[in-house]
């Protein structure tokens, strides 16, 4: 006696999914500034220290020590953030005092660490809280 073949259930052919045309994408020049910008957090000690001047106010000492890093390292990170527009200086006394005032650059930041957890994983559920993931 042979063996009954399984019955094969018909599968209706799925239509492709069209998606409404894009948007615009950016301009060139937009996109070549994105890039400046990521570019210009992407050392470690950089997006450090963007960190800690979101966090407050502080001079160049004081950020050198929660980065970790000498005071002639921080200062120039420093100098190349300022140029760039992702960090404020302003004086107070003989001091220099630096700090993040663009709502933009705060928000990137406490995005990217809301995204990864403290050991490094990602979190792309966004179940991270920001403030305990240290931003």
């Amino acid at each position: 006696m042979k063996t009954p073949e399984p019955a094969v259930a018909s599968v209706p052919a799925v239509e492709p999914v069209r998606a409404a045309s894009p948007q615009p994408g950016p301009t060139r020049q937009q996109l070549a500034a994105a890039a400046r910008t990521f570019s210009l957090l992407s050392p470690p000690v950089r997006l450090h220290l963007v960190w800690f001047a979101i966090q407050g106010e502080y001079d160049v000492g004081t950020l050198a020590d929660c980065a970790g890093v000498s005071v002639a390292t921080a200062s120039q990170h420093l100098g190349k953030l300022r140029i760039a527009g992702l960090i404020t200086v302003h004086r107070h006394g003989r001091r220099h005092i630096y700090t993040v005032d663009d709502p933009h650059v705060r928000t990137l930041v406490g995005q990217i660490f809301a995204h990864i957890a403290p050991d490094g994983t990602l979190a792309p559920d966004g179940t991270l809280d920001p403030v305990a993931a240290g931003g």
